[in-house]
């Protein structure tokens, strides 16, 4: 395996130009797998979780157990939602969404998995995307299984908390936003309307498992594809991280485009420390020059 292929402060144009024919080459060899992060949404307004070296920027995602068993929890996901929301749903993609659903259309891309829970793929006109921790675009009632659109769930959480229509909130990654305690205190969560259960954003929370079947069709994917090529995600969680293991076991090249640090650094055949839209883009550009 060739060693990684990084951009240094010295060699930066000339290690990005390497890198990156690698990657261009990589995809005319036949289709990828695309592994997607939060690096790929930022540019659409959405915020991520972890700074250049991998590192938490805030305060830590709500546990999937304490969600379940704690009204406060719940309280303060749905009061944070209820300002957040709103950033997802108008979000439009970037060019890198784009680029990549005309390169899945070209061939180029076999499968995006991603970790992303913004829909934005969908929303760019990828149609082989595999959401490996769900959609926030859906909530599901944890006692009868009914799900709802969170559309409509953002209609029921204003009309039980009418006195927050309005107040402004800083936006933070997953359609979470920055509440003052104060105010997700007495947060009413309405109930299921169906059966009056719990409703949960039809998501991955941190602390519970990715489904087995969505990680077994990444990995049947992969297997069949040309390599995985990781875009805006440190990896540092294990959920992404497995699929990197995974093609390397299978002898498949694996290559990223990330601004920053990632837990598998050293296990890259190359390496674009670009911004992920611009990259795209200009991939798109080479590979489908008449578009």
């Amino acid at each position: 395996m060739a060693g990684p292929l990084k951009m240094k402060s010295n060699e930066a144009g000339r290690a990005t130009d390497n890198a990156g024919d690698r990657v261009g080459k990589l995809l005319e060899r036949g289709p990828v797998v695309v592994l997607s992060g939060a690096g790929l949404s930022t540019a659409s307004g959405i915020p991520d979780y972890r700074d250049c070296e991998g590192r938490w920027k805030g305060a830590q995602p709500i546990q999937h157990s304490d969600f379940l068993r704690l009204e406060s929890v719940r309280q303060r996901y749905w009061a944070r939602s209820f300002f957040g929301w709103p950033t997802v749903a108008r979000a439009a993609p970037g060019r890198g969404h784009h680029a990549l659903a005309q390169l899945e259309r070209a061939g180029r891309v076999e499968l995006i998995v991603t970790q992303n829970v913004d829909g934005l793929h969908h929303k760019a006109g990828s149609a082989s995307v595999l959401e490996l921790h769900g959609g926030l675009a859906a909530v599901i009632c944890l006692s009868c299984r009914a799900r709802h659109p969170r559309a409509a769930v953002q209609d029921w959480l204003h009309a039980a908390n009418p006195e927050l229509a309005g107040n402004p909130a800083p936006v933070a990654p997953d359609g979470d936003a920055h509440v003052a305690a104060e105010l997700y205190a007495g947060f009413r969560v309405p109930a299921c309307p169906a059966c009056g259960g719990l409703l949960k954003p039809d998501v991955v929370f941190f602390g519970d498992s990715v489904p087995r079947e969505r990680v077994a069709s990444a990995m049947a994917a992969i297997k069949a594809a040309a390599g995985l090529l990781v875009v805006g995600s440190s990896l540092m969680v294990y959920s992404g991280f497995r699929f990197v293991e995974f093609a390397r076991r299978e002898g498949k090249p694996v290559m990223a485009v990330n601004l920053g640090r990632t837990r598998a650094d050293h296990l890259l055949d190359a390496k674009v420390e670009q911004d992920c839209d611009a990259f795209l883009d200009g991939l798109r550009m080479r590979l489908m020059p008449a578009t």
